[in-house]
């Protein structure tokens, strides 16, 4: 009787697939599940102004033109970032609640 002659006795079907779906979803979880990056958020009035590159004696409307100006060149769909497209709109946004 030789070692081929009986059934094969091989790794069960489906382990793998099991193994790798287990693994896919402990990485989805941790992916989606970890804790986000803090975004800084622009608090101070000299760091607003310097972001949107006006002075301290710049109106609303100045700010407005300054914003879209900066806004077109890093906005996501232009070519830039999430994160200074958010720093660029809170700085308007803090210098407008200012003005008002």
């Amino acid at each position: 009787m030789s070692l081929h002659d009986g059934p094969h006795h091989g790794p069960p079907q489906g382990r793998g697939v099991t193994w790798i779906a287990t693994a896919l979803l402990i990485w989805l979880a941790w992916r989606y599940l970890r804790p986000k990056p803090k975004q800084r958020v622009v608090t101070d009035e000299a760091e607003a102004r310097a972001i949107l590159g006006i002075d301290a004696y710049a109106d609303a409307d100045a700010v407005r033109s300054a914003h879209r100006r900066l806004i077109a060149s890093v906005h996501p769909d232009r070519g830039g970032s999430t994160d200074l497209t958010r720093r660029v709109n809170a700085a308007r946004d803090l210098l407008l609640k200012r003005t008002r």
